[in-house]
Order: structure tokens, then C-alpha cells, then sequence
């Protein structure tokens, strides 16, 4: 395993990152609540991108991984910044965003931040894995009982973990801060081609959440492909070719549209 390079972000947070040079468009993957820039996709996608060519980059959020800061005290605004803050000082040309699950949620901040600032051609399409927008709201908050909101106001709440041993702990300002990055609430343009891979059998994001944002987002090109019998870590071989055989549809796109 090679070390990762590090890059400080405007707000002084230390990223851990690997990049790999190639060709554009280039990809960036975003990951998970709680995952890290080692996990199977991000790797998957590395050996990929060094095979094709291709320009890719993985990194920790603030608080993951290799990176600084501690998980508790971070929360969707930091880690869209960090995510922000890597793609802006990293990449330069058009980027394929590919979001797995809370890192769906960060890749559609991340679209729609440069979509304000009038740099569209940054983004050249989007892929969400079992993509999981405004999460802490309608997951999180909207399954907590009486009891745990009660809990919540204290600072945290515990909640278990199908994932790990441990639990997970739910903070007061995880959930108060997703409340100001919400994209499921207002219009959310994204003009540029964008593919949701959802597997049936998850449980942590159900279909339900992809059917919801394929019918909020607004783009002249958006599909939503159900691989039936996949859980939320879509990592079976043949989900991970389905991933590649999507971003390949994505790059001979842009190639074309250039």
C-alpha cells in the first residue's frame, strides 16, 4: 500500500489523497458515511482508470481514513467542502463525479455548487451507487423515536451498525447541519448525464430513495438502473462491472459530445 499525498484545505483540514494521471474526463470518487478511500469501489475504480488510462482520484473526508479531524465533530457541509475543495485544487477539466451512498449525497452539493458558479463544464455526468440525498433528515431524524430525539438534544445518540461492532454515533450537529445542505426540497438541475445504480435488497438506502431523486432531479439525461437481488455495498463482481460499463457509457459520451 503507498502512502497517500495530503492537501490542506481553505478551511485547514489535512485530505488524504491518491491520484492517478490519465486522460479526461477525469473520475473522482466520493465515498460513504464512516467508509474510507481503501474500500472495494474506490479501488476497483483505480485499477480500472490506471488500465484505461484515465485521470481518478480517491480521497478521505475530514475525519475518515488517513485524514484530519475527528468523525464526531464533522458533519455533510465539512465534507462537501473537503470533496469541494479536492476536485477544485486536484483536477482541472471535465470530472465524471461517482457518489456511493452519503457520497451521492456530497457529488449532487458538489454539481450543484459549481453548477452556481457557472463552471458546468466541469462536470461531464454523475453516478450514484446507491445514493443516499438528505440521509440525516429523512433516514435518520424521521426514523428516531420520541426517546432518541429526546437523546439527541443532549449532544448524541447511538444507533447500531449492521456494518460494525461498534455503533453508530448520531450528533446533534450532524443532523441540525444536513439540515441546511438538503437537495431533495428545491429544484436540482443537473445538466449533464447522470446514472443511479440501486440494488433491490438494500436495506440502509432502499429503491424507494433512487425512484425520489429520479423524479426531483431535473437532466435531459437521467436513468435509473435496479440490479435486482444487490445490497448496499454493490460490490459483487458484477456490480463492479456494472459501474465500469456505466462510466465507460459516460466517457464515449462526452468523447462524443466534445
Amino acid at each position: 500500500m503507498t502512502s497517500p499525498s495530503f492537501l490542506t484545505t481553505p478551511q485547514n483540514r489535512r485530505i488524504a489523497y491518491h491520484q492517478t494521471a490519465g486522460q479526461g474526463p477525469g473520475v473522482v470518487f466520493l465515498g460513504g458515511f464512516r467508509s474510507d478511500m481503501e474500500g472495494t469501489k474506490a479501488l476497483y475504480l483505480e485499477d480500472w482508470a490506471r488500465v484505461a488510462g484515465r485521470a481518478f482520484l480517491r480521497f478521505d473526508y475530514s475525519g475518515h481514513g488517513q485524514s484530519s479531524g475527528y468523525f464526531l465533530d464533522g458533519a455533510i457541509g465539512d465534507w462537501f467542502e473537503d470533496a469541494l475543495a479536492a476536485i477544485s485544487a486536484l483536477t482541472s477539466g471535465p470530472q465524471i463525479l461517482i457518489g456511493s451512498s452519503m457520497g451521492g449525497w456530497i457529488s449532487l452539493l458538489v454539481a450543484r455548487d459549481i453548477m452556481a458558479r457557472e463552471t458546468p463544464e466541469r462536470i461531464a455526468g454523475l453516478i450514484g451507487i446507491a445514493a443516499a440525498p438528505d440521509f440525516t433528515e429523512d433516514s435518520m431524524w424521521a426514523g428516531f423515536t420520541d426517546a432518541q430525539k429526546v437523546e439527541l438534544a443532549t449532544g448524541q445518540v447511538a444507533l447500531p451498525s449492521d456494518y460494525s461492532d461498534d455503533p453508530y454515533i448520531i450528533t446533534k450537529r450532524l443532523i441540525d447541519e444536513g439540515r441546511e445542505r438538503l437537495v431533495l426540497r428545491n429544484p436540482l438541475n443537473l445538466p449533464f448525464p447522470v446514472r443511479l445504480l440501486q440494488g433491490t435488497e438494500d436495506v440502509d438506502v432502499p429503491p424507494c430513495v433512487a425512484l425520489r431523486l429520479l423524479d426531483h432531479a431535473q437532466s435531459p439525461d437521467l436513468r435509473l438502473t435496479l440490479v435486482k437481488g444487490a445490497d448496499h455495498r454493490f460490490s459483487t463482481p458484477e456490480c463492479l462491472g456494472l459501474i465500469t460499463f456505466t462510466l465507460s457509457e459516460i466517457h464515449q459520451k462526452a468523447a462524443h459530445d466534445a
